[in-house]
């Protein structure tokens, strides 16, 4: 370790000094080795204890590279190391990728945020909601009744549509979709939003943040709009501009080799990874990408240059500051319940939680007001601060450990940083 330690240090030192030798450029930032390693030696204990296979930390400012290590095996079972190339399932971390997919078709003038769903996808003309009524305080059915207003593009893009996963919400809710069979067989995009229009939504649009297959229904908005799947969408738009080319819905076997894997007691996340092997047809717009440290980072960069990256816009500033602007605060009207995920201080955007205030957190996390982030499931989490010019990205995959690694984690970085 304390070998590892004075290499990291004497690197670190050459990243940071001028081309040709000169030492630290005057009012560029240092960063204390010191502070550096404590990264390290957290996630070597997280490893070597067994908590985890292991993880990538990256870590950016201003455009310079501050941190980046790969920790532990890919997959204990080969016992395959963890490098750069390992490829994550990205789960949720998808969501922000489809959502600028779709902004970029707004800021095209061909989708409106506030178009209904059904100007796009006809099934949806005749979408229910499912009421639960209870008595004696306790859920005994759901009255089906008509929506107080058609869902929209932006109630999509916004977790408000009432639509939901069959693990979120009440009992009764829940039960319906479950026994609805959406993952049944052979299915795409339009087959998968044509099944969950026949579901009834489990609130009223626009009155509860409500996470579910609200992104997946995108995903089908935006190959009606654009003509393509959306993986060629995604590709031609956003993929192949941003050098982003082991970013994709389908691997191929020499590809699955370099994909981690999650410990064989992390039984939720192997469930999911059977799901998604089981429907290599489907590009789930909510979940079904994979990617690496290096080529998300491009995407992560892209957005804290507020949709410019290399010189290339690929967002208008207005369509921009309207994606990464609070669309759930008290003037909007939705709630939040249990399954409230951006969590204490965030508000949330068209796509990503925004921070909003300290939080009730004593003392409470690190970070700005302004912070963007977002997380997945199996693990992946990628943070912006626009005040400090800095990008950090958390891969793993966990779904046990990554609520408790996160925030150690962010504290660590921002000890780095400073506040």
């Amino acid at each position: 370790m304390k070998r590892y330690s004075a290499l990291f240090a004497l690197s670190f030192a050459f990243l940071i000094a001028k081309p040709g030798g000169g030492g630290v450029a005057a009012g560029e930032p240092t960063f204390s080795p010191e502070k550096l390693e404590r990264i390290t030696d957290f996630f070597d204990n997280e490893v070597s204890t067994g908590k985890i296979p292991g993880a990538i930390v990256f870590l950016e400012q201003r455009g310079k590279q501050v941190y980046f290590k790969c920790f532990g095996v890919r997959d204990i079972a080969t016992r395959a190391p963890m490098t750069a190339d390992t490829i994550f399932a990205l789960t949720s971390l998808t969501k922000p990728v489809t959502n600028f997919a779709a902004m970029m078709l707004i800021d095209r003038g061909k989708i409106g945020l506030d178009d209904p769903i059904a100007k796009y996808i006809p099934a949806f003309a005749n979408v229910m909601v499912a009421e639960e009524i209870k008595v004696n305080d306790k859920p005994d059915h759901l009255d089906i009744v008509p929506p107080v207003r058609p869902p929209t593009i932006r109630d999509l893009m916004r977790q408000t549509s009432g639509i939901t996963y069959d693990y979120i919400g009440g009992d009764l809710i829940r039960k319906v979709y479950k026994e609805a069979n959406l993952f049944e067989g052979k299915f795409d995009n339009a087959e998968f939003a044509n099944r969950i229009a026949k579901l009834p939504l489990s609130l009223q649009p626009g009155s509860r943040w409500r996470y579910g297959h609200s992104t997946d229904v995108l995903a089908h908005v935006i190959e009606v709009v654009s003509g393509q799947s959306l993986y060629k969408f995604e590709k031609e738009n956003l993929f192949d501009p941003l050098g982003m080319h082991d970013t994709k819905y389908i691997l191929t076997d020499a590809e699955r080799a370099r994909e981690a894997a999650p410990l064989p007691s992390d039984a939720e996340l192997l469930k999911w990874e059977a799901e998604r092997r089981a429907h290599p047809e489907w590009q789930s717009g909510g979940g079904g990408l994979f990617s690496t440290v290096p080529d998300f980072a491009k995407f992560v960069r892209m957005i804290l240059g507020r949709g410019v990256l290399d010189g290339k816009r690929y967002l208008s500033e207005k369509s921009f500051a309207e994606m990464t602007t609070d669309q759930i605060g008290p003037s909007s009207g939705v709630g939040r319940d249990y399954f409230y995920f951006p969590g204490d201080g965030f508000d949330y955007g068209l796509g990503f939680g925004i921070r909003v205030a300290p939080g009730n957190a004593v003392p409470p996390p690190p970070g700005p007001i302004g912070e963007l982030k977002w997380d997945g499931g199996s693990g992946v989490y990628f943070g912006i601060d626009p005040k400090a010019q800095s990008i950090y990205l958390l891969f793993m995959q966990s779904w046990s450990q990554r609520g408790r690694i996160q925030p150690v984690a962010k504290k660590l970085i921002y000890d780095v940083l400073g506040e």
